[in-house]
């Protein structure tokens, strides 16, 4: 995450707002960035694999 991308989440909430929200947001905002640098970098599992993996899982 860069400091572009938090001053911009702040700037978006309003004046008096819950820190745990706040928190919550960032933490997201990063999880996006992470899972679209995977996608990026073809760190990534297929529909039908994950069915497989889901299916061994729950024999």
């Amino acid at each position: 995450m860069t400091k572009e991308t938090t001053i911009k989440a702040i700037n978006d909430f309003p004046e008096q707002f819950d820190l745990d929200i706040l928190i919550e947001k960032l933490i997201f905002i990063d999880k996006v960035d992470k899972g679209l640098e995977q996608s990026t970098n073809g760190n990534v599992v297929s529909h039908e694999e994950v069915k497989k993996m889901l299916a061994r899982k729950f024999k």
